[in-house]
C-alpha cells in the first residue's frame, strides 16, 4: 500500500479552511454558535488556522444527545470550530481513503450512499440463490484506537497528520482506548476505513465476488449454501483477531428469493419493499409533521423541507401505491 505524505500543511491552507467553513455551516446558518462565529469571522477562522499550525488544536468539546431513529443512539456533536477542523481534514484526506476502498462499500462516500447499496443488493439477489447477512456488535463503541491508528499509519506517512488524527481519536472513549463518537465527521470516515482492510481480505483472500458493505452491515451472496456456512467461521476469526470486533449473533443465512432485510428495506431479486418498521416510522413522522404545520409550529416551507427527505426514503422502494394514498390525503408533491 502506497502511503500519502505532505498533507498537513494543506489542511490549514486558507482556501481549504474557507471551504471547510462553508461545508460546516450548510443548513445551520440560524444557530447561535454559528451566528457568533460569523460576527467575528476572520479572527475566529484565523484562530483555528493558527492552532493547527502550532499543532495545538482546541478539540474535545462535545455536545451529547440521544436520537431514536429507529433504535436509540447516543450522538456526539463536536463544537462548530471543531466541525470546521474536521471538514478541513477530510477535504484533504478523503481522496486518500477513497483510493483504497473497494467498489462495493457505500457509506461515507461521494456518489455512493444507501440507494446505490440497495440497487447493488437487488442485483446480487438476482444473480445468487443464497445470502449471508452480518453486522458488528456495538461497532462504534468497539473500535480499538491503537488498531485504528496503525491502519491510518499504513495509509499516511505524514507524522503531523497522524498526530492530529490521534489527538482527535483520543478525545472520546467508551472504555479506555476503545470507541468512536457517532456524529463526528472524522469518526464516520475513520469507522468506514477501519473495515476497509477487511473488505480487501473478503475479496482477495476469500475470493468472494458478490459482497457489499454499508458501514458495519455487510452482505455476501453465493449460489452455494455450504460456502456461506464455511465463510462464517473465517469471518468471525478475522474480525476478532485482526480488528478486535465481534459479530452480532443474529447473522442470517437464507435464500435470496425470500428477501434480505437491509438498511430499512426488504430486498428481493425483482423488487424492493419497505420493512414494516420503516413504514410505521414514516407514518408516525408524517403525522407529526402534519400536526406541526396545522398547529402553526412550522410554515408550509418548513413542512415541505422536512417532508422531502421523508418521501425520498420511501421512493427508493416500490411504494407507488402507498405514496399515492399519502399524497391524495395531504397533497405533498413527490
Amino acid at each position: 500500500m502506497k502511503r500519502s505524505g505532505n498533507l498537513y500543511n494543506r489542511i490549514y491552507n486558507y482556501e481549504n479552511m474557507c471551504l471547510a467553513y462553508q461545508k460546516a455551516v450548510k443548513g445551520k446558518h440560524t444557530r447561535k454558535e454559528i451566528i457568533a462565529f460569523k460576527n467575528n469571522f476572520h479572527y475566529n477562522l484565523n484562530l483555528i488556522i493558527q492552532q493547527i499550525k502550532d499543532r495545538k488544536p482546541d478539540i474535545g468539546h462535545y455536545n451529547f444527545f440521544k436520537i431514536h431513529d429507529p433504535k436509540p443512539r447516543d450522538i456526539c456533536a463536536a463544537s462548530f470550530p471543531e466541525r470546521i477542523l474536521h471538514h478541513a481534514i477530510m477535504n484533504i484526506c478523503e481522496p486518500h481513503f477513497e483510493s483504497y476502498y473497494i467498489t462495493d462499500t457505500y457509506a461515507c462516500r461521494k456518489n455512493k450512499g444507501n440507494q446505490k447499496a440497495i440497487h447493488r443488493a437487488k442485483k446480487y439477489c438476482r444473480m445468487n440463490k443464497w445470502y449471508l447477512k452480518m453486522d458488528i456488535k456495538k461497532y462504534f463503541d468497539s473500535i480499538d484506537h491503537m488498531i485504528l491508528f496503525d491502519l491510518l499509519a499504513r495509509r499516511f506517512k505524514d507524522e503531523d497528520l497522524l498526530n492530529l488524527f490521534y489527538k482527535i481519536i483520543q478525545t472520546y472513549h467508551t472504555i479506555p482506548n476503545k470507541g468512536l463518537p457517532i456524529g463526528n465527521l472524522v469518526s464516520q470516515h475513520s469507522a468506514n476505513y477501519y473495515l476497509a482492510k477487511f473488505d480487501h481480505w473478503i475479496k482477495e483472500t476469500l475470493k468472494i465476488k458478490a459482497y457489499l458493505r454499508y458501514m458495519d452491515d455487510f452482505l455476501i451472496f453465493d449460489m452455494d449454501k455450504q460456502r456461506g456456512i464455511e465463510n462464517i467461521k473465517s469471518i468471525i476469526s478475522y474480525l476478532d483477531c485482526k480488528l478486535a470486533l465481534q459479530l452480532k449473533p443474529n447473522w442470517q443465512l437464507n435464500r435470496t428469493k425470500y428477501g434480505v432485510s437491509f438498511l430499512g428495506y426488504r430486498v428481493y431479486p425483482q423488487k424492493v419493499l419497505l420493512l414494516p418498521n420503516s413504514r410505521n416510522r414514516f407514518v408516525e413522522k408524517f403525522l407529526q409533521y402534519e400536526r406541526n404545520y396545522i398547529q402553526g409550529i412550522w410554515t408550509e416551507q418548513e413542512m415541505v423541507c422536512h417532508m422531502d427527505p421523508l418521501f425520498a426514503f420511501i421512493k427508493k422502494a416500490d411504494t407507488y401505491g402507498f405514496r399515492t394514498k399519502i399524497i391524495d390525503r395531504f397533497g405533498v408533491c413527490s
